[in-house]
């Protein structure tokens, strides 16, 4: 039984959480994450076509950062408010209305072309901006994911399942770049045009665009399906704007330090983010399926370091240290990144780039310290978002964890827009530069983290 809308409390104290007891919670964290698995999947689908799709407008690149930033902002604005909805009204209506809203993104995505064909190169780009911006609202549904996560899982385990909230995300990683690989590929676009009928757009860009909205509507059915609410007690109306929020969070001693972590880890990491595959491109002749071939390898480390490791590190280290730990493996991988091409040169391997992942069938010495290095960043990233959700977690409330995790998810978020367009600009006057100065920024990240007392307290300290 939930607690009524006015916030009183269930009519039973026991405090149970859905199918009462722990087996009940690991079944509703199980479908909540399988939730975010198959949304993450689709979103995953579009990420080795989008610098392509751009590009065959014949814009510049820096829209790719624009694009980029038009998600991140959309989901900047949306996360709080999604949030707080989710405290107020249910986790349930909130992940599942906007898993769909994604969905309808990702078709009007796929449709860019045919309008740019109809209206001009113009109104072409501009669909791809907004469907981006409502495919980022969507996207703010994390912060409800999290707190379902938070409400049905004791504090003691929280690490571990917010883990597994990761390795969703990474396993769609793993699994999404192949999949739009497969549908963007000769075979598939040839045998789609034959079978599908001439209203439908069957193209390299298209396919994988229709596969991300399917996915979306898909887990929008299991939402509706077998998600049900989780047994808590909920917020009053009356809820304040984003400003409110933040100003609120701001003013808290426990949360202002993570607030402005999630921001600047945010910034810093959009250089690996919208600058790799160019990177890749320029100095490892990577073309879209070898980009794809790297994305899935970090997804595979991103699935094992947050859906096995990270949990038993943060009960044995604490959520503070592990937070350093993986923000300095973050920043260091960060500033070896784009020098890996010379970094390998010191290998005892052949020293040649190549075109691709190998160089007559032997790994070259770059390609290995690329690889090398993606690990140590996938660990880092891992590491410290993971323990930054954690420590979120046990600052905030039970009754404000959906506020709390949309205001830090907003941070990240309007990072992540801030970003984007600073390190396509950078890396145009410096190719290295988004790299080493986002390993620059996370420095005093690791500092405030590591002074432990600033986040008052908490394990690890």
């Amino acid at each position: 039984m939930c607690a009524s809308r006015d916030g009183s409390p269930p009519d039973s104290a026991s405090g149970s959480t859905d199918g009462d007891g722990p087996r009940g919670s690991r079944r509703a964290v199980a479908v909540v994450i399988g939730v975010v698995f198959l949304d993450l999947l689709g979103f995953g689908v579009v990420i080795p076509i989008l610098p392509f799709y751009v590009r065959s407008f014949g814009v510049s690149d820096v829209f790719i950062g624009l694009i980029a930033a038009a998600y991140s902002l959309a989901q900047f604005l949306a996360a709080p408010t999604l949030g707080r909805i989710s405290d107020e009204r249910g986790r349930r209506p909130v992940i599942t209305f906007s898993v769909a809203m994604a969905g309808v993104a990702w078709l009007v995505f796929g449709f860019a072309t045919e309008i740019g064909a109809v209206a001009g190169t113009g109104a072409a780009v501009a669909t791809l901006l907004l469907s981006r911006a409502l495919a980022g609202a969507a996207g703010g549904n994390i912060s409800a994911a999290q707190a379902y996560i938070a409400d049905v899982t004791p504090r003691e385990k929280r690490a571990g399942a917010l883990g597994l909230v990761g390795a969703a995300f990474s396993l769609g990683f793993v699994f999404g770049p192949a999949l739009g690989g497969v549908a963007a590929s000769d075979q598939v676009v040839a045998a789609a045009d034959d079978l599908l009928p001439a209203v439908v757009p069957t193209t390299r860009f298209t396919l994988p665009s229709f596969l991300a909205a399917g996915l979306s509507f898909l887990a929008a059915g299991a939402a509706v399906a077998v998600l049900t609410e989780p047994e808590r007690t909920r917020t009053g109306g009356g809820g304040r704007s984003i400003v409110g929020q933040f100003r609120s969070a701001l003013a808290d001693d426990a949360l202002r330090p993570l607030v402005a972590s999630y921001f600047v880890t945010s910034v810093a990491f959009a250089g690996i983010q919208v600058m790799f595959i160019p990177f890749a491109a320029d100095f490892y002749g990577y073309d879209a399926t070898a980009a794809a071939v790297f994305l899935t390898y970090i997804g595979v480390l991103g699935t094992v370091n947050q859906g096995a490791l990270v949990g038993p590190l943060e009960r044995r280290l604490g959520a503070v240290r592990l937070a350093v730990i993986g923000g300095t493996a973050l920043a260091t991988a960060l500033a070896l990144l784009p020098f890996t091409p010379e970094l390998g040169g010191l290998l005892p391997l052949p020293g040649g780039t190549g075109d691709g992942l190998l160089d007559g069938a032997v790994l070259t010495g770059p390609t290995v310290a690329l690889f090398a290095v993606g690990a140590l960043l996938s660990f880092g990233n891992g590491s410290l978002n993971v323990s930054l959700s954690t420590l979120v977690s046990e600052r905030a409330s039970d009754e404000t964890q959906g506020a709390a995790f949309g205001v830090t998810q907003g941070a990240g978020s309007l990072g992540r827009t801030v970003g984007p367009p600073v390190a396509a600009s950078a890396y145009v006057l410096a190719y290295w530069s988004p790299f080493v100065a986002g390993a620059v920024l996370l420095v005093p990240v690791v500092y405030v983290l590591a002074r432990g007392r600033t986040l008052g307290g908490g394990s690890g300290t």
